[in-house]
């Protein structure tokens, strides 16, 4: 699972930690339309994406392949988007440096998540043990047998956030989206 973005110098990883981005690397560096072109480029060239939703990012999140397969992914594409004909002139290629997050997130051993938080509501509780942090997905062990629940973080604005006291509700009492575990299908209710 592998996109490509552009990003200002100064931020440095800051933005691919926003998004979550467990491993990265730097392919070039120039002005804006340049890397625009590039963007482009790379996304018809070699069939990488600008974005990948968050639900795809959390359905593999427990259970990514190791470092050192994560890295060679990213220098492979690395070397085949440098190696394209049609490279902006002013885009200056940069030597590939695998970064990889999963220590910073907590990623690792991870277990699977067996819900997404879909919406926060009046009296509503969100209360579990902070296991790992993916961009805005917060990654809570959660009690009452209910394993690891998601939060997108970005539900929060506006939510006022309080300690649970001891004998209140823990837990989640939020609406949930379930995550369907690895071999099960969804059913189908609508066409569209």
């Amino acid at each position: 699972m592998v996109k490509v973005g552009i990003t200002a110098e100064e931020r440095g990883s800051a933005r691919l930690l926003e998004q979550g981005a467990v491993a990265f690397g730097w392919l070039g560096r120039g002005p804006l339309m340049a890397a625009r072109r590039c963007e482009e480029l790379l996304r018809a060239a070699l069939a990488v994406p600008d974005r990948i939703p968050y639900a795809a990012k959390r359905a593999v999140r427990a259970r990514l392949p190791g470092v050192a397969e994560r890295a060679a992914e990213v220098a492979a594409l690395h070397a085949r988007a440098v190696a394209l004909a049609d490279w902006p002139e002013s885009l200056q290629r940069l030597e590939c440096q695998v970064v990889d997050h999963a220590r910073e997130f907590g990623l690792d051993g991870l277990p699977a998540a067996s819900a997404v938080v879909t919406e926060l509501v009046d009296h509503g509780v969100v209360s579990g043990r902070l296991i790992a942090a993916a961009g805005p997905d917060l990654h809570l062990e959660v009690g009452g047998g209910r394993g690891v629940v998601v939060l997108d973080a970005r539900l929060m604005s506006g939510w006022d956030l309080a300690a649970v006291r001891p004998g209140e509700s823990e837990g989640v009492t939020v609406p949930v989206r379930e995550v369907p575990k690895e071999g099960e299908r969804g059913v189908q209710d609508l066409l569209f």
